[in-house]
């Protein structure tokens, strides 16, 4: 199975689902890329109609009117190139075949094997990264105390931070680096399976007011060590030895960069440990995104945090993003007054403490404009998190939804394509999948919205974002049955969902029709008025 196919000036990044020109993501639904993957695999070769339906409509039976439109909107992609119109030829009550430029990266042979460090397949695949790319894996809590875990995670997210602040590199989240913690897994396999060059790892050893921490880059390529070193120093030098280990790493990775702009980069979360150990449990809780009692106890954590550093930017933030999370979900509160005051009051003091903090500056311009309503405060805020950390998950996902809300679907496609390459293997990515369901919803484009709803369902099938959104693009496919399904389902999640209350859900919309779209959309699916 190819990992990565270069269709001239374009990168299909199979993995992922997405469709790259040069480094910038292309707007194209996820049932096109599935089109467009059969078609390159098998280049030259005719595939039939059914074969592409298969592929791009798992488990579903659709009209065959509906692959055209997916085949012209790749034809639409690639009409700028030379000839590029002629690339997909239709061939009459055969199917479809690729005629274009296309070259193939193998992922693995059948046995699993990995390509040769020298084979063209590996060079080719290393010289897709115009810039370098590095997973930081956890480190190992060599403490001998499991409660120190939450400190050796610490370490390993603020190297991440400071990483990620250099445009010139590509760092994967934390959330992906993450899900390889505890487990054994090759070098090799991890660099393929979150398409980076290089990996970070080492340990964590804590003992009263001392602290060592060992790190090893590895080349991914070839598992060869590039560099390893030994950071010992007092406890409250801790986020000292983080900088000086993320300056050796930019050192060795991009060695044009100048070195005094990591001091630019900085960002020590807190001067108290006990403060920034609530923030990383409070952490832990919000990625239990659909259960009402880890966000309560999420909250609880991150005002800890605050309460004993009251200059802690992420940590007002996060608390700001845990009333985004109760709006989303229609959780029931007392005084949704009063619940609307304190998240503006804990989004602007993220945004007045955390002007150079891109995680502070994300959460407060989402929670602004979805639960503030104060949309032009929002954007302006998240192009500043953009500006100072371009590589941030968080930033590219409310990017997204505030894109989305201010009309422009397609720049909100953007934005959340690169955030899934930022973080490929997150486990917030059911709710990237659902910002994305929206956007191509916005867009017009219903059937790629309802696929990415689906999607996101998944492995999460009580997201009531995706579930709404999903049943309203359904209905607006012409597809009633499974729009039917998907509000029955929702009813059944939350009883009192109805046309009328919808508004404490949606999104602060520059456009007066995207409301009244979304809301019919679910009344034609059968929600009740």
């Amino acid at each position: 199975m190819a990992a990565t196919c270069i269709i001239g000036p374009f990168r299909l990044d199979t993995q992922a689902g997405i469709l790259f020109r040069g480094t910038e993501p292309v707007a194209l639904g996820q049932r096109a890329v599935a089109v467009l993957r059969v078609l390159v695999e098998q280049a030259g070769i005719p595939v039939s109609k059914d074969a592409l339906i298969e592929a791009a409509w798992v488990g579903l039976t659709v009209e065959e009117g509906n692959l055209p439109v997916q085949i012209a909107a790749l034809r639409r992609v690639f009409a700028n190139e030379p000839d590029g119109e002629r690339w997909i030829e239709t061939l009459p009550r055969r199917g479809y075949r690729f005629v274009g430029p296309v070259s193939l990266t193998t992922q693995a042979s059948a046995a699993g094997a990995p390509p040769a460090a020298d084979s063209p397949a590996a060079t080719e695949t290393l010289s897709l990264l115009v810039q370098p790319a590095v997973a930081v894996l956890p480190f190992q809590n060599m403490s001998g105390d499991p409660q120190q875990e939450y400190f050796a995670d610490g370490v390993v997210e603020e190297i991440i931070t400071t990483l990620s602040r250099f445009r010139s590199l590509l760092v994967i989240a934390r959330n992906s680096s993450f899900t390889y913690k505890g487990r054994s897994v090759d070098v090799k396999q991890i660099g393929r399976e979150l398409g980076v060059s290089f990996v970070l790892e080492g340990s964590v050893r804590k003992s009263a007011d001392r602290v060592r921490i060992t790190a090893q880059l590895i080349d991914a390529s070839t598992g060869a060590h590039r560099w390893a070193d030994r950071f010992d120093g007092a406890l409250e030098d801790v986020f000292d030895l983080q900088d000086r280990i993320a300056r050796q790493v930019v050192g060795l990775l991009v060695p044009k960069l100048e070195h005094s702009a990591i001091e630019r980069a900085k960002r020590k979360p807190t001067e108290s440990l006990g403060a920034y150990e609530y923030y990383l449990r409070g952490t832990a809780a919000i990625y239990r995104f659909t259960i009402r009692e880890a966000n309560v106890e999420a909250l609880q954590l991150f005002k800890r945090a605050i309460e004993l550093d009251p200059e802690f930017a992420s940590a007002y933030g996060m608390a700001a993003y845990c009333y985004v999370k109760d709006r989303t979900n229609r959780w029931p509160t007392d005084d949704l007054a009063r619940d609307i005051a304190e998240t503006d009051r804990l989004a602007r003091h993220a945004i007045r403490l955390g002007r150079d903090d891109a995680l502070a500056l994300a959460t407060g311009a989402g929670a602004l404009a979805y639960v503030v309503r104060d949309l032009d405060t929002g954007a302006a805020c998240i192009d500043h998190a953009l500006q100072v950390n371009p590589n941030l998950m968080w930033a590219s996902y409310f990017a997204g939804f505030i894109k989305s809300w201010m009309g422009e679907p397609d720049a909100a496609v953007t934005h959340l394509a690169y955030a899934m390459r930022l973080s490929p293997v997150d486990p917030l990515m059911p709710l990237m999948q659902a910002a994305m369901a929206h956007a191509h919803f916005f867009a017009g484009r219903y059937e790629e919205a309802s696929s990415w709803a689906t999607t996101a369902l998944q492995g999460t099938p009580n997201l009531l974002p995706a579930l709404r959104i999903g049943a309203s693009a359904d209905a607006f496919a012409g597809q009633l049955e499974p729009a039917q399904r998907t509000v029955a389902r929702l009813l059944q999640i939350n009883p009192n969902e109805r046309v009328s209350n919808l508004e404490a859900i949606y999104g602060p919309y520059r456009r007066p029709d995207d409301a009244w779209r979304y809301g019919e959309g679910l009344r034609r699916a059968g929600l009740p008025e």
